[in-house]
């Protein structure tokens, strides 16, 4: 592999980590959230850097990062409408308080 394809190998790796960190110690629902989409952009990252300058260049990651987009935009919508419904029902976006939802 090249140095280039290694830079954005390591970098995916470091936002991967920053997200995987912030997604199991935070509290707050939004960051949680915020978290996920750091490490699915990390994925995309990998992505796009191994269709573009792996052994076989081709279009299929980056193809593959759109539809790994879309789904983070319906994974985002359905959980801001969870954080919505939690929040009205309790008073506050703590993730402790989700199994209470079930009520």
């Amino acid at each position: 592999m090249s140095d280039v394809v290694t830079a954005y190998l390591i970098l995916a790796a470091i936002l991967f980590c920053i997200g995987l960190y912030g997604a199991l110690t935070k509290r707050n629902a939004v960051i949680v959230l915020l978290c996920i989409e750091l490490m699915l952009n990390a994925v995309n990252l990998n992505l796009v850097a191994f269709a573009k300058m792996g052994v076989n260049p081709s279009l299929q990651g980056q193809i593959f990062s759109l539809f790994n987009m879309t789904v983070a935009a319906a994974e985002a919508a359905v959980g801001i409408a969870i954080l919505i419904s939690l929040y009205r029902n309790r008073g506050t976006a703590d993730v402790t308080e989700m199994d209470r939802l079930k009520k």
